[in-house]
């Protein structure tokens, strides 16, 4: 069968795939789809992306042995999904590779901002050891608000739970039976703007949520709330967090995310792009929030751990293997 790979960036992911599909014609790119001339992969018969690489009808019209098309995302709005269906074409995701690894880098954000690391280690290579404004708080006894209760949330709750910290959470499905295992509260989105003294975001991107929290939101939220985004830029309107924290409403954030980012597109195309680098560096340049020092920024690095990664492989794997196995693709959107 042949398989063909698009925004490969490097021979250690290339050599993981040939390790494991031995005996298939596998074609690589280190482009998005669309940028690859159509001849070099016309006679695929399924197509490995990413996020930035976008199926269109245009492009899965100009592939007639098409017959799979897979994401190494959870996400695949980039995928003409109705389109692909209509012609038979199988679509496969991986919906569960980071909980844990970005929930831990939740709360790396939010040590930083609480015990102000940042602001001591920049100190401290400057050979200034004072102590002078760096006291912080403790997260025991604290309200975490938690909007968007998925995988990521749940662990989010656990690592809150070891800290001491009381939960508030937000999601339109309700799992009672988990809220009494792991001891939070199911609130009102109004209720949990109020009283959190930490937010945390972990939900989707899409035409509902984006902009969610905007500036009538944020001015729910007690003075002196940190807020924290590891899910999405555009969830945040800048804008607004940028006058609440400038007023001092608000008294830090820890983004992992920013608006814009559909110029970044993917994750793993922010490890070897230049180009992406410029891009990102232009974004921080045209928004003042970056120089605010009561803001932390990490470039959409929730998601890069040695084992994420790994789990992301080992699923396009599984639904290859599945696939070509004439079996249900157990991640198939």
């Amino acid at each position: 069968m042949e398989i063909s790979f698009f925004d490969v960036k490097d021979k250690k992911e290339e050599s993981y795939f040939k390790k494991n599909l031995k005996g298939h014609k596998l074609r690589f790119f280190n482009k998005p789809i669309e940028k690859v001339p159509t001849r070099d992969f016309k006679n695929s018969e399924i197509v490995v992306v990413f996020i930035h690489s976008q199926l269109s009808s245009h492009i899965i019209d100009k592939l007639p042995k098409l017959k799979a098309i897979l994401t190494q995302s959870t996400g695949f709005d980039h995928i003409d999904i109705s389109y692909a269906s209509k012609k038979g074409i199988v679509i496969g995701n991986v919906p569960f590779y980071g909980e844990n690894t970005v929930a831990e880098h939740t709360f790396a954000l939010i040590l930083n901002l609480s015990r102000k690391v940042h602001k001591s280690y920049v100190r401290t290579i400057h050979d200034n050891f004072s102590i002078e404004g760096l006291e912080g708080f403790d997260l025991k006894g604290k309200t975490l608000g938690i909007i968007g209760v998925g995988h990521i949330g749940l662990h989010v709750i656990r690592i809150a739970k070891g800290f001491g910290m009381h939960v508030k959470a937000y999601d339109i499905n309700h799992d009672t039976f988990l809220s009494e295992v792991l001891h939070y509260e199911y609130s009102s989105l109004d209720e949990v703007l109020k009283s959190s003294d930490i937010i945390t975001l972990h939900m989707p991107l899409n035409r509902n949520t984006y902009h969610f929290i905007d500036e009538n939101k944020l001015k729910l939220t007690k003075k002196g709330v940190h807020i924290i985004n590891t899910a999405r830029g555009p969830i945040i309107d800048t804008d607004a967090l940028y006058k609440f924290l400038k007023k001092g409403h608000i008294a830090g954030a820890g983004l992992d995310v920013i608006e814009g980012e559909e110029l970044i597109s993917h994750e793993d195309e922010l490890l070897n792009n230049p180009e992406v680098h410029e891009k990102l560096t232009q974004i921080m340049k045209d928004k003042k929030i970056f120089d605010m020092d009561n803001v932390i920024f990490t470039p959409h690095n929730a998601f890069n751990s040695e084992e994420a990664i790994n789990r992301i492989r080992e699923t396009t794997i599984e639904n290859i293997e599945s696939f070509m196995s004439n079996k249900e693709i157990k991640y198939k959107v």
